[in-house]
This record gives C-alpha cells, structure tokens and sequence, in this order.
C-alpha cells in the first residue's frame, strides 16, 4: 500500500507542498487499513484538488451468482456504501453486465440517470461508466470502485477517488501492474512466503496453522478459537503442492517467535504424498505438532508411512498429534499405532483441535 497526501486546493505555492511532504515522508501513518504500529510514508502523491457540488457511488466488480461483471450505483456517494445498503437498500442500483456482449449503452445511460445525472451531465456519466467498464476488463480487475463519483461546480462529471482491485490470477498478462507493488510496505514473512506461491497473513494468536485451501484454512481458525486457542497465522499453500512448498511453509512457521504449536492441516487432491516426503517435519522448532489430513484420491496409508519416516529420520521430539480421515485410513491408523512412535491420534477435527490447544496449556 502507497500512503497518498492530497495536497489542499488552498496551498498554491511549491515551497509549502514541498514542506508538508518533508513532515509526511519517513513518517508512519496508521489507518484502519495498516497494522497497529502504522507503514511507514516513503512518497507523497500531489493532484489538482477539485471542488464537489455533488457525490455518488460507482463500481464494477466480479459477482460469482451472476456469473459476470456487475454495475453497481448509487446517488449516495461520498459515505460507506455498506451502511447505504443497510438503511436505504432501495438507493442502490444494479446492471448486470453480459460478459460477451458488453456493457450496452441503455444500461451506462440508465445507470446515469439512477446516479442522477441529466441532461449533458448524463451523457458525460454514461461515457465515463463504459470507460471504466473497459478498464475492468483491460487490467483483469475483479473491482473498480469510484466513490465519489461525482461533478464539479462547473458541469464536469470526475471521478475523484477510486479502488481497483486486480486478479491475482492474471499476473502473466500484467506484469507492469503488478511491478507497481511495493514490497516494502508488507511484512517480511508475507514477502518471503510469496516467494513460493504461499499467501500467509499474520494474526495474533501462538498456534500456527498450515493448511491446503482457503476453506480450509478458516475453518482451522475457527475451530481453534472455538477450543480455548488463538491462531499465529492464516497459511495457504493453495492447490497444487510441492515439496520446496512443504518445507519452505515449515520453515516460515517455525521462524515466527510467536508459534508454541503447529496445527497442519492438508485437503489431499492428488495422491503425492510418499514417504520420501520427509521434508514435510524439516527444520520443525515448535513445541507440538498437529497433522490434519482428509485422505480424498490420496491414500492415508501413503501419508502415514511419511509421517512415521519423516518422525524417525528428524528424531522428532515434540508431541505429534495426527488426525487422519478418508482412503484407507484403518491401515493407516495401524502403521501409525504400530510404528512405536510417540504419536497420539484424534478421532477428528474438534478433538485434534481440543489436543493442540491443550498441548500449549501445558507448557
């Protein structure tokens, strides 16, 4: 994220801009969208100001139950859409974009009229909202939000202040994008994690959670706030899944001062996991270890040989607490029960969850 100061209208000379931007630059600014302690300015953007005689609300955005684009207004602009929805739902406007065809011009023109625009104001809102539409599909964004939207004293429609949020997923088609971001500004372990095609957010909590899916990952949260205990983390390691993955995931995990426990947790799509997979305990620093696998095409047997060779190989010392679930799990629930490894099991999630939770109580 880029902290912008807009310059007032009032000051007009370069001296005082120049001024200001000294007191904001290596300066921390915190917001509702930074961390406690505030990111650090190191630019300072400068526009025209402009004078507003009236604001609405404009965007476009990927909905999944449309299958589509959306085109959402409203004539309230200016304030927080949401608290718009809750208490004037019937201000909110929708044009449901036909992603082949196109936004037509009767849905810019009526989506201009519902943002009350009229007369040459309409035309000038109807052409700005095909505008951004083509700059949605253009930058493979998933949102572009305009609030305000709105026009000047002297009959321009603006839009003067905007949200664009990108599809991740579309990073091969918009490298100079995607260059924009600066690094700098995340924390070092999100950085480090992107490296490897991992997303990792920080929360406050000493139980590391190491997941397979996003589905997943909130519901490992949950289920551990449920039970007493607070998640260090949100890890996905998404869908495909290598071994440098596995291990730089550990190797994250274990870095964090903040982990006493690691809860692992892996939807299985494809049946790689073998036990030459010992990587998957390398560099393991924590005070306990849970493993939360639903066996799906993966067979259980397959991940239990892993576990048991990775356990003796590494001479694995902390409490291991393994839930297994799905193909062959009986067999792999007696390889683990025989191995002689200190290995204790959990019948499923809530009492895997309830064992990780306990394990950190008692150190």
């Amino acid at each position: 994220m880029e902290i912008i100061l807009l310059v007032p209208h009032n000051i007009q000379s370069p001296k005082v801009v120049g001024q200001l931007a000294k007191q904001m630059i290596g300066y921390k600014l915190a917001t509702k969208q930074t961390p406690k302690e505030g990111v650090k300015v190191n630019k300072v953007m400068v526009a025209e100001a402009l004078d507003i005689s009236r604001e609405t609300y404009l965007a476009i955005l990927m909905d999944r139950s449309c299958n589509g684009p959306v085109l959402v207004g409203s004539p309230r602009g200016g304030v927080d859409i949401e608290e718009v929805a809750a208490s004037n739902p019937e201000l909110i406007f929708k044009e449901q974009i036909d992603i082949i065809e196109g936004i037509k011009d009767s849905q810019a023109q009526r989506m201009a009229e519902n943002l009350g625009f009229f007369g040459p104001l309409k035309n000038q809102a109807a052409d700005q909202i095909k505008k951004l539409y083509n700059l949605f599909l253009k930058i493979d964004a998933t949102q572009v939000e305009v609030n305000p939207f709105g026009e000047t004293p002297e009959g321009q429609v603006v839009c003067f202040d905007a949200k664009i949020n990108f599809d991740d997923n579309a990073e091969f088609r918009q490298k100079d994008i995607f260059a924009m971001d600066d690094k700098s500004e995340n924390e070092p372990i999100e950085n480090e994690a992107a490296k490897y095609d991992l997303k990792y957010i920080g929360l406050d909590g000493n139980i590391a959670c190491f997941v397979n899916g996003a589905g997943l990952a909130m519901a490992t949260c949950d289920i551990i706030f449920l039970n007493g205990g607070k998640p260090a983390n949100f890890l996905d390691l998404g869908g495909g899944v290598k071994e440098s993955q596995v291990y730089q995931a550990f190797k994250l995990l274990t870095a964090d001062p903040k982990v006493t426990s690691l809860f692992v947790g892996e939807i299985a799509w494809c049946n790689d996991f073998s036990p030459s997979r010992s990587t998957l305990f390398l560099l393991l620093r924590v005070e306990a270890i849970l493993v939360n696998i639903f066996g799906g095409i993966v067979n259980c047997a397959i991940i239990a040989n892993g576990i048991t060779k990775a356990c003796r190989e590494l001479e694995l010392k902390v409490p291991l607490v393994v839930r297994l679930e799905g193909t062959n799990v009986h067999e792999a629930q007696n390889i683990l029960s025989n191995s002689g490894l200190p290995i204790t099991s959990a019948v499923d999630l809530e009492d895997a969850a309830k064992k990780a939770v306990a394990s950190v109580a008692e150190k």
